[in-house]
């Protein structure tokens, strides 16, 4: 039997596999892309579906293909051949059949195409592909995109349901402006993880809550001047999408930084702005809520200004003199609102020894009386502060040192997962 196979080259889009994290590796997923001016919106999902790992076969009706969006696009995104016709090769067999690919996605899917599955009809290279994949048991995810009205005819609505009896998913459109619209990229993604990454029982963060910081915060001269760091909130947003990966519940009080908050759709997500407002949501989660594991990423201002100006300052003086005061340390407060959380801080430092960095994570260890400090030396040559890589120190209460070497931030926060888990489970 024919198959199609992965390239025995590596095609250079390739290259951003599992840059966003592992949880799809070595996954291969059909995505067929049928005749909605949304089919545009297949490229970015295709690249979302690699970074997290996955190869993506793409499968195009003959109106998508021939009106809406190029096939070459498709085959420079995914690095794949894209399958427009059926031939001789068999390609929907190839890519349906029994064990032979994980996961099938509709993206967009019309009302025309949710019709013609729901009632067996197999007449392009997409009903086809779908007609075998129902057979050999392959997941199918089908993400409608139309008119509202055509969404709420009850006649669709059937189809729909007689899809869903068959253990097909249904990603919900989102409704606005008289119209279905495809369901985001993201919450695609991060409903295939959670599908084909189920969370094992044995997992110790599973349901448990963990609330992670991430981001810069920023402190106003005036009403549109501000102070503030280059944190990028790589670190803490890796952490928070690894936890959530591994069945935690998850929020994130995130301040400023240009990381993207994707796979996270799932999850509790509090933006602020300065280190005020980033310390009372903490405040007001862990006094509301009982959290397991709390993980202090965020690069929070250590000075504000002692005196804000309520009206924008001229620009026209020759200099201009800031009197700065020093912000409240988030950190020390919160073993007072929550004396059962995990609590694991952040000490960032600027070309300095290894050894002065390790002793003044203990030293904050300490002060905030932390289960665990990580500690990076920003300022090294490959892992500077908002870069994609990282390399820390983790220093524990008995002032143990574990290494964790230059890697990127999506596998850092495995690692570092993996260290809160055996920490937090030794017998007291």
């Amino acid at each position: 039997m024919n198959r199609i196979r992965i390239n025995q080259i590596k095609h250079p889009s390739k290259d951003i596999i599992a840059s966003l994290g592992t949880e799809l590796l070595n996954k291969k997923i059909v995505l067929c892309i049928t005749g909605s001016v949304a089919a545009y919106k297949a490229v970015d999902l295709a690249r979302l579906l690699m970074r997290y790992g996955a190869e993506v076969y793409p499968v195009m009706s003959d109106t998508s293909s021939s009106m809406l969006i190029n096939p070459e696009l498709m085959k420079w995104a995914t690095g794949n051949d894209v399958v427009t016709k059926l031939t001789g090769n068999l390609e929907h067999i190839s890519l349906a059949d029994y064990d032979t690919s994980d996961l099938v996605i509709v993206y967009p899917c019309t009302a025309n195409t949710i019709g013609k599955m729901a009632n067996g009809i197999d007449d392009t290279s997409v009903t086809s592909t779908l007609s075998v994949a129902v057979g050999a048991n392959i997941p199918i995810i089908i993400c409608p995109a139309m008119h509202q009205s055509m969404f709420h005819n009850e006649l669709i609505l059937a189809n729909i349901d007689k899809l869903k009896q068959a253990g097909i998913d249904i990603l919900e459109p989102n409704i606005g402006e008289g119209k279905a619209k495809v369901a985001d990229s993201d919450n695609v993604v991060a409903f295939t993880i959670k599908k084909l990454q189920p969370i094992s029982r044995k997992s110790w963060f599973n349901n448990k809550k963990v609330l992670v910081t991430a981001g810069g915060t920023i402190e106003y001269i005036d009403p549109v001047r501000v102070i503030s760091n280059l944190s990028s909130g790589k670190t803490g947003v890796s952490i928070a999408r690894e936890a959530k990966a591994r069945g935690a519940d998850v929020t994130l009080v995130f301040g400023h930084g240009f990381s993207k908050v994707e796979g996270l759709n799932d999850a509790r997500i509090i933006n602020v702005n300065t280190t005020e407002d980033m310390l009372n949501a903490v405040r007001q989660e862990l006094s509301s809520s009982e959290y397991n594991v709390g993980i202090f990423a965020a690069a929070v201002s250590d000075y504000t200004l002692a005196d804000k100006s309520n009206i924008k300052l001229k620009s026209d003086s020759p200099y201009l003199d800031l009197r700065l005061s020093p912000t409240k340390k988030i950190i020390d407060e919160v073993r007072d609102l929550s004396n059962r959380l995990f609590l694991v801080g952040f000490k960032a430092e600027c070309d300095i020894p290894c050894s002065v960095l390790i002793e003044r994570a203990y030293e904050r260890l300490m002060n905030a009386r932390c289960d665990m400090v990580v500690a990076n030396d920003v300022g090294r040559d490959g892992s500077r502060i908002g870069s994609d890589m990282i390399e820390t120190h983790i220093v524990d209460v008995e002032k143990n040192v574990i290494h964790t070497p230059m890697q990127d931030k999506p596998m850092f926060a495995k690692r570092l997962l993996d260290i809160i888990e055996v920490q937090a489970t030794k017998p007291k």
